[in-house]
């Protein structure tokens, strides 16, 4: 848990700000969804996407 909160903060967080808790939201559910899961690869997972490494162990 520790290793992605410091990526969020790193990779998101401390980039930007927000208006509204919304604008916070919709930012921090596509990092996640769309980024961190999908695309960012992880060296945990053999630098694999959590995706992938899904795929390849179903």
């Amino acid at each position: 848990m520790e290793s992605f909160f410091h990526s969020l903060k790193v990779e998101l967080v401390h980039q930007r700000g927000w208006a509204t808790r919304e604008e916070a939201r919709r930012d921090l559910f596509g990092y996640i969804e769309g980024y961190y899961n999908r695309q960012r690869i992880h060296s945990s997972l053999g630098y694999l996407t959590p995706e992938q490494a899904e795929r390849e162990a179903g």
